[in-house]
């Protein structure tokens, strides 16, 4: 017996493929998308075994973030411009601060410890 489903038994808004469009909620911005049944087919082709998490535009954008990251080595030093959560003075720090988190300048990091 065959475990894949016969076309006949597909509900009628799909296509002839046998997939249906599906709508799924986002895990990063939590706004509904329609994965189509084109794409379904696609993913089914490609041996890909779990549905999409995020959108187009969020896919997109974790995508740059993994891209920006890799550029970056252990080896390599950076230097990104930030003023000081507390002083408010203008300073570099060799990473990339974290959204929500406090930026200090060294002399009140070196104040705080």
């Amino acid at each position: 017996m065959s475990d894949f489903k016969d076309k006949t038994d597909a509900p009628d808004n799909s296509s002839d493929s046998g997939f249906a469009d599906l709508e799924i909620r986002c895990i990063d911005c939590g706004n509904d998308f329609v994965w189509t049944s084109g794409e379904q087919e696609f993913f089914r082709d490609k041996g890909l075994k779990h549905e999409p998490k995020r959108c187009r535009d969020c896919k997109k954008a974790k995508n740059d973030r993994i891209e920006a990251a890799s550029k970056f080595s252990a080896s390599s030093k950076i230097e990104v411009a930030v003023n000081c959560d507390q002083c408010g003075s203008e300073t570099t720090v060799p990473f990339f601060p974290s959204q929500g988190r406090p930026v200090l300048c060294r002399s009140c990091f070196l104040k705080s410890r």
